[in-house]
């Protein structure tokens, strides 16, 4: 009777420890889960933070660009819908050895050598533009004329939907961003430039 007894106790045991490896089992799969979950929000938030980043960098260059060669203020205000080849190559490449490019051609090199980074051509993988904004537009506008405010708007795609913008229209309605623009994601940057 003591041996029968001390094999039932056996048997619960070995049941009660495969419930308690099932349960162990679900509770690190959910951990798991939990974990994935938080590493892709992480990868998208790293790569919205970074498509942020490389929109200033890219509005602080073209004002720089504009401010450095302010003669030729007007070649830098060029209007809307810049990016995805947009322009054309220019006829002079400024930056050679022994170019004698006026203000002018030098503003049309510079704003043709911007777009080229907005679009990600500086950066390529088998020929194809691994850098830049996702589906990018510029928007540039600026004084005709003589001295004032140019401003420099980007837009591009970005992962997550939400409300659009009401910052700018910059590529509002082009079909990049959603049926609603609800992945379009702007920066407005602004800065005042005399032409003395």
């Amino acid at each position: 009777m003591i041996i029968s007894m001390h094999k039932h106790l056996a048997r619960r045991q070995a049941g009660v420890s495969l419930i308690e490896v099932l349960v162990t089992l679900v509770l690190i799969s959910v951990a798991l889960l939990g974990s994935a979950s938080l590493q892709v929000l992480s990868k998208r938030s790293n790569h919205e933070s970074m498509q942020r980043t490389t929109a200033a960098q890219l509005a602080g260059d073209y004002l720089e660009r504009a401010r450095s060669n302010k003669a030729a203020l007007d070649d830098y205000t060029v209007g809307e819908d810049i990016g995805g080849a947009t322009l054309g190559v220019p006829a002079l490449d400024c930056t050679e050895d022994g170019a004698n490019c006026s203000q002018s051609q030098m503003a049309t090199y510079d704003v043709w050598q911007w777009e080229q980074h907005l679009d990600g051509n500086n950066e390529l993988e088998n020929g194809d533009a691994t850098g830049g904004l996702l589906q990018p537009t510029a928007c540039i506008q600026g004084p005709v004329g003589g001295a004032g405010v140019v401003e420099v708007a980007i837009a591009w795609r970005g992962l997550r939907e939400h409300i659009n913008p009401e910052i700018d229209d910059c590529g509002e309605g082009s079909g990049k961003y959603g049926a609603e623009d609800e992945f379009r994601h702007v920066l407005v940057m602004r800065t005042f430039v005399n032409n003395d």
